[in-house]
């Protein structure tokens, strides 16, 4: 028979050997290259946040778990993001009392505490009121994940539609930790986003991007309806985004783009 000269179609391989392939080469080639401490990163993840908006004065807050139980890393109150460096955090326990450095933690850092209680998986938590982000809250919707560079946050950010005012007491860490669940992130209400993360740097690429998730849902909206990712593709999708080479390559860009613009002393 004459099929006209055209050539079969060839067979599509299993899209598994190709992800396969593809976890292992970024396994080999984004190795990391350079060795920052904790609190190098938590400084990097501050003014990488900073440069993109996510500075309100004194407000927000990043920490990280201490190697002691109900302990936790944090700037000294009184910086900006824009300001701090890796020797301006302090490690407080669990009524935010110094062990370690000068100063004094936000008093805001108490509800941290409670989500470090209540997530045993979680080693950091970036909190922030972003622009985008702030004017999602103020109008009572929840973040929609619809596009693909947002799929992070598919089925995996909360939406605690409560404002209990500023977060100082017990009451306020309570009900964020369990609105938060198991989730990665939650949009507060009236507040902000807090992304709590297995690494400082998947809790700093998510607050980086929480903001532009916020940033292209306010256009979507503007724009039209938005459509929703099918269900298995916005999973597959999730879990790709956070696999941890690309990731942390991806926090590594941030941070390489902080040095370049305000130089080693971040780290000092």
């Amino acid at each position: 028979m004459n099929d006209g000269g055209k050539k079969p179609k060839p067979q599509h391989k299993p899209k598994s050997e190709f992800e396969a392939r593809a976890a292992g080469e970024m396994d080999q080639h984004l190795a990391r290259s350079s060795e920052w401490t904790l609190t190098q990163k938590l400084a990097l993840t501050a003014r990488m946040l900073a440069a993109e908006g996510h500075g309100s004065a004194l407000a927000g807050q990043i920490t990280a778990r201490g190697e002691a139980p109900d302990t936790l890393w944090t700037a000294k109150f009184g910086l900006g993001l824009d300001e701090i460096n890796a020797s301006d955090f302090i490690l407080v326990d669990g009524d935010l009392k110094v062990l370690e450095g000068d100063g004094m933690a936000n008093p805001s850092n108490r509800f941290h505490l409670w989500i470090y209680r209540a997530r045993a998986d979680v080693a950091c938590v970036v909190h922030t009121h972003p622009p985008h982000v702030s004017a999602l809250s103020m109008i009572g919707v929840p973040l929609i994940a619809s596009h693909m560079d947002t799929a992070m946050f598919f089925e995996d950010c909360a939406w605690l539609a409560e404002w209990p005012g500023p977060p100082i007491g017990d009451e306020e860490g309570d009900l964020i930790a369990s609105a938060l669940g198991d989730k990665r992130a939650i949009l507060l209400a009236h507040h902000g986003q807090l992304s709590a993360g297995e690494t400082v740097e998947q809790a700093a690429v998510l607050a980086f991007h929480f903001e532009r998730a916020a940033k292209m849902q306010l256009l979507a909206m503007a724009a039209g309806e938005i459509k929703p990712l099918p269900p298995e593709a916005g999973r597959h999708a999730h879990d790709y985004r956070l696999k941890e080479a690309p990731l942390n390559a991806t926090f590594d860009y941030y941070a390489r783009r902080v040095l370049r613009r305000d130089g080693d002393g971040v780290l000092a």
